[in-house]
């Protein structure tokens, strides 16, 4: 490429429009995301209200509609055909642009932020807040100077993901029509066939992208939280609400109705009101073309995380510490960008099931480490040590003592990549062949042209399967 072309794609005013678009996207979505999780994360851990195990899950299920579902719902809610005007009788404007993305995208992230608040606020150590409250503190500057600042790493750890998310999200923001570089990435590359300009946007998507992963592990390292001296861990303290209790229920029961049930509802309704029974042929096509996808990389990404894990754990240097951020490298590229790449470097592909296979493989294999790497963590090397001098090999020290131990990790790994391959657009939509057909395209596509009751089934699929595999995730975690 000569330097004129580069300079024409690199310094186009669009590029500047897209730039602003996608921070300002990321940034609602975060602020936004902070002003849900943090009240409920707090009424879960440190208010006396009761059933706090049952409104964490709660919580936490909007994992189980994608982020193009929520947008669907959304978009189906308003309009002269919209959910509303059947109901009540009265149209509203249906909502799009940077708002319907903005809304979307915040109740299917606001988990993640949720989580890692929570988890934190359970670890914190009381007698600093103790010590706080007998200098004179109030409960509210107790929060406000002690217990906000020790969560900076859960905000920190949260708000990468979310930010990941957003930036790599293709299915919401085509859908609202909020141009983003995701969204322009794949207009280029698919209707204006200019690779090259594709190529760029992708190019300058991974350096933001970059910049969010340094920024991050640059303010991580500066903290330092940890007791100084030595003591007893104690639970946390919990604050009597009193009458501001039936704030905190109404706060976690609207959250809950507004993020899940309203999303599920207008799937359900829509589903009842344009039901034909000759869709059923293309909802089996679709699920069987998602499962196709779906097995094998969930399969292939909990047996791969084994080694990752076990070197990683077992023989800590810093050639296996390099090893095992690689599978996290490879996910904190947006999946438009990834699979661009892909197809950049194996141009003949033209779409195979077997080159998706592999994609969804390298992308969410980092998702399917945390689970199995966990047990090798509380699990003595003497184990193997004991197999050994019993006579066994390594391989079968290795898969008699330590792999029944992994199992169950190995399991939930399955499980996470299994409902993560499941849901996957962008990935699908560059990669796949042209008449293969998942759940996900569908939706996608059903909803791109406002055919809200041709998309209803294959959304319904989508949330059924969703909402039982977070469901036997959650019992796991209990």
């Amino acid at each position: 490429m000569d330097s004129s072309t580069l300079v024409e794609n690199l310094f186009r005013w669009r590029n500047v429009k897209l730039f602003l678009n996608t921070v300002l996207l990321t940034l609602g979505v975060l602020l936004v995301d902070i002003l849900l999780a943090t009240p409920a994360a707090w009424l879960t851990t440190r208010s006396d209200i009761k059933y706090k195990r049952t409104f964490s899950i709660l919580c936490v299920l909007p994992l189980a509609i994608p982020g193009y579902v929520m947008a669907y719902a959304i978009l189906s809610l308003g309009g002269n055909n919209g959910i509303f005007l059947s109901i009540f009788g009265r149209s509203i404007h249906r909502i799009n642009g940077y708002w319907g993305a903005l809304i979307a995208l915040s109740f299917y992230t606001t988990p993640y932020l949720f989580l890692n608040l929570r988890s934190a606020l359970l670890g914190l150590d009381p007698s600093v807040e103790e010590s706080a409250r007998s200098l004179g503190y109030n409960q509210w500057r107790v929060f406000i100077y002690v217990i906000l600042p020790q969560l900076r790493p859960a905000f920190y750890a949260a708000g990468l993901i979310i930010c990941l998310h957003v930036l790599g999200d293709f299915g919401v923001v085509s859908l609202m029509r909020y141009e983003t570089f995701s969204y322009a990435l794949y207009v280029e590359y698919r209707l204006m066939f200019d690779h090259n300009y594709a190529a760029w946007l992708a190019i300058i998507l991974l350096t933001i992208t970059g910049c969010l992963l340094y920024t991050e592990t640059h303010l991580l390292n500066r903290i330092e939280l940890h007791r100084a001296g030595h003591g007893t861990t104690r639970s946390p303290v919990v604050i009597a609400l009193q009458r501001w209790s039936i704030v905190g229920y109404f706060y976690l029961i609207g959250l809950f109705i507004i993020a899940v049930c309203t999303p599920a509802l207008t799937v359900f309704l829509w589903l009842v009101r344009g039901f034909e029974t000759s869709v059923l042929d293309g909802i089996f096509e679709a699920f069987t073309g998602s499962i196709g996808i779906a097995i094998p990389a969930a399969l292939g990404c909990s047996l791969l995380a084994v080694p990752f894990s076990y070197i990683n754990v077992r023989y800590a240097t810093r050639l296996s510490n390099t090893i095992a951020r690689i599978p996290y490298i490879i996910y904190a590229i947006p999946p438009l960008a990834f699979a661009l790449s892909i197809i950049f470097f194996l141009p003949r592909t033209d779409g195979t099931v077997l080159v998706l296979i592999v994609a969804c493989i390298l992308h969410f294999l980092a998702e399917a480490i945390g689970p199995v790497r966990s047990p090798l963590y509380q699990v003595s090397p003497n184990i193997e040590e004991a197999a050994r001098s019993l006579g066994c090999s390594p391989f079968m020290a290795f898969l008699r003592g330590l792999l029944p131990i992994l199992f169950r990790g190995m399991l939930i790994a399955t499980a996470l990549v299994f409902l993560a391959t499941m849901k996957e657009l962008p990935l699908t939509l560059l990669l796949r062949p042209p008449e293969y057909e998942t759940l996900a395209v569908n939706v996608w596509d059903y909803t791109e042209e406002a055919m809200f009751a041709e998309a209803a089934p294959y959304a319904f699929v989508i949330l059924i399967f969703s909402a039982f595999f977070v469901g036997l995730l959650i019992r796991k975690e209990k």
